[in-house]
Formats: structure tokens, C-alpha cells, sequence
């Protein structure tokens, strides 16, 4: 291996670096569900094998993410005043909370509960900063033109905090009361965020001309949102009995039940807009990190469905749940081997040119 491609390379990945979508938390997120999924499908084999792989993966985006702002302070703070992009940075709680949830399953309770205290610190903190910076800030008027289908991953956030929080209620002694009030006060604020989101986008759709690159994945996460309201919401009313669930058990099974139905209703439209997108209009389907939009929320509404089916005793919905999580297998699959074959084409066969610097112009296998 010559020292000029050693070099080519090595730009390759500081690029990469550079450019790393603050949303790629959705690979953790994507594994770590469809690892729960195929669980209660009764692969525990698979289940444990993605489940370290979401793992591995988690601990290289957070050196990666670490590498970037040390590195390149200036792009992550530009990150955060994008609109298209800024809200991006909440993947990072939701794949925190979902590795967590993942590991409790497993009987890793502490690790569990570090990692709720680390995805509901991020969350808090972002809570206040993504939102200021990426939509309130003086620069972006009007607000309303820069939203889009990552501006549903502030609700998975908050949701998937409520999840882990839900999860480990039972097991955390003396402080289930203070467990169950975290997991209902952010189940809550994820229902009245997502009707936020919800106008939002749905006015940018309606406000501003829609053209076929503007439909891109993350609009899935629309669906996922509810899909994650739906688990939070299952698993909350499994809780040991405190009061604050007691008077709000009713109504968490209600809604969840209600937020299930809207995100059914949400796959048919999506579905036919991803057609609209790559097959009317012929928009390249190639990868890119926003895939992993796609195949979290296909992830958890098969979670979603089996768990609500199983606390709220509605056979069909867990049955729906089971057999779409075969749907989010493929799609995970498909998708963790088009990223493999992106990486392995941008980190061997790096472009160079005539001096025999690396060529930054073709994208990187993070970008």
C-alpha cells in the first residue's frame, strides 16, 4: 500500500468526519428496535447478535461525534443552526434510550440506567438548544419553511426517554413513584410535541411547493413517532401501580390506541410518495444515511403493535405487530448491506487526483 493512497484515504475519513450527519444516530435506533422485534419473534440468536452489532455502533458514532466537535466545532454549531438538520442531533437520545430499553431486556440494569440518565441529560439539554438555534433563531424567518420529517425525531426523543424510564420503574426500589411520573410527564410532552410537529410540517407541505427531492426519508418518521408514543404508552400502563398512573392509566391506553391507528393510516401515503419520489419522477434510490429514517419507525410500529396488543389485549394488533417486524428485517438487512458496500467502496477505491490528495468531491461512506 503506497504512502499516496494511505494519504488519499485517510482524507476520505477526516472528510467523512466533517461531514457526519448528526442524524446517523438512526443506525443505534434502527438496530437496537428491529433486535426487540425479531426477540419477540423468538429469534433470540439474531436478536443478540444485532443487539451487540447496535452496540458497536453506538460506541463508533459517539467517538465519531466526540472526533467532530473537538475537530470541527465550527460545522457543528452550523449543523445546529440548520433547520434541515439540527433536529437531527436528538437520534442521539433516542438511540441512547433505545440501546438502554434493548439491554434492560437482557437483565443489564445498570447499564440500563446510566444510560437513561445520559439520553434524559442530552435530552433536556437539546430540548432547549435544537429548537432556539435550528428554528427560533433570528436568521431563519419563517420558521414554518424549514420544516421537515426530522423535526418528528424531537418526539422520539422524548418518547424513548419515557420508554426506558417506563421499563425500569419496576425494578428501581424506593423510586418508583419519581420512575413513573419521568416516564408519564415525557409520554405527555412527546403527544403535545408531536401535534407541534405535526402542523408545522403539514404547513411547509402546504405553504411551499413540494418538489420529489423535498419528500425525502425522514418524513417516515412521522409514522415512527407515533409508533414510539404507542410503546411509550403500553409500556407505561405495565408500570407497578403509583398515582400518578392511576389517574392517567385510562387515558395513556386510549391514546395509545389512537396514535396506533393514525400511524397505520400514515404508511399507505408515505409508501405512495416514496413511489411518487423514485419511480414517477425517477429520483436516484441510493444509499444515504437518512435510510436508517425508514427502517426505525417500520422497527418500532411492529414493537409497538406486538406491546400494545399484549397490555391492552388486542390480539390483532399484536398480530399485525409480529408479521410487520419480518418487513423491518428486510428492510434492515437491505439497507446494513448497501452501507456496508458504500463504506468498503469509499475507504478502498478512495478518488485522487493528479498531486495525489485525496478527492473529496465523491461523498463519503458517513456522509
Amino acid at each position: 500500500m503506497s504512502a499516496e493512497y494511505r494519504r488519499a484515504r485517510w482524507a476520505v475519513v477526516r472528510h467523512a468526519v466533517a461531514t457526519l450527519d448528526p442524524a446517523y444516530f438512526a443506525l443505534v435506533m434502527a438496530t437496537g428496535i428491529v433486535s426487540v422485534g425479531v426477540g419477540n419473534l423468538g429469534l433470540g440468536s439474531l436478536s443478540a447478535l444485532l443487539l451487540w452489532l447496535a452496540v458497536a455502533c453506538y460506541v463508533v458514532l459517539v467517538v465519531l461525534n466526540c472526533w467532530r466537535c473537538a475537530a470541527h466545532r465550527s460545522t457543528v454549531a452550523a449543523d445546529l443552526r440548520d433547520p434541515g438538520r439540527g433536529f437531527g442531533a436528538f437520534t442521539f437520545v433516542a438511540g441512547t434510550n433505545v440501546l438502554g430499553a434493548r439491554l434492560l431486556t437482557d437483565g443489564h440494569h445498570g447499564t440500563a440506567l446510566v444510560l437513561l440518565a445520559c439520553g434524559a441529560s442530552a435530552w433536556l439539554v437539546l430540548g432547549y438548544v435544537v429548537p432556539w438555534t435550528a428554528a427560533l433563531s433570528g436568521t431563519n424567518r419563517p420558521v414554518v419553511a424549514g420544516a421537515n420529517g426530522t423535526w418528528f425525531v424531537w418526539v422520539v426523543a422524548s418518547q424513548s426517554v419515557a420508554v426506558l424510564a417506563a421499563a425500569l420503574q419496576p425494578v428501581v426500589g424506593p423510586w418508583t413513584r419519581e420512575f413513573a411520573l419521568l416516564a408519564i410527564g415525557c409520554w405527555s410532552v412527546g403527544v403535545f410535541l408531536y401535534g407541534a410537529a405535526g402542523v408545522l410540517v403539514a404547513a411547509r407541505l402546504m405553504l411551499y411547493p413540494v418538489s420529489p427531492g423535498d419528500l425525502t426519508p425522514p418524513y417516515w418518521v412521522a409514522m415512527g413517532a407515533t409508533a414510539i408514543t404507542v410503546l411509550a404508552g403500553s409500556q407505561i400502563v405495565q408500570m407497578l401501580t403509583t398515582p400518578a398512573l392511576a389517574v392517567t392509566r385510562g387515558l395513556v391506553t386510549g391514546m395509545s390506541v389512537v396514535f396506533w391507528a393514525v400511524g397505520t393510516w400514515l404508511i399507505p401515503p408515505l409508501v405512495a410518495a416514496g413511489w411518487w419520489r423514485h419511480v414517477t419522477h425517477r429520483v436516484p434510490l441510493r444509499y444515504d444515511s437518512a435510510l436508517w429514517s425508514i427502517v426505525f419507525p417500520l422497527g418500532m410500529y411492529g414493537v409497538a403493535g406486538y406491546d400494545l396488543g399484549q397490555a391492552a389485549r388486542l390480539p390483532i394488533v399484536a398480530a399485525i405487530g409480529q408479521h410487520e417486524t419480518w418487513v423491518a428485517l428486510a428492510a434492515w438487512t437491505a439497507t446494513f448491506l448497501i452501507m456496508l458496500g458504500h463504506l468498503v467502496r469509499a475507504l478502498l477505491r478512495p478518488g485522487t487526483r493528479a498531486d495525489g490528495r485525496a478527492s473529496v468531491s465523491r461523498r463519503c461512506a458517513v456522509d
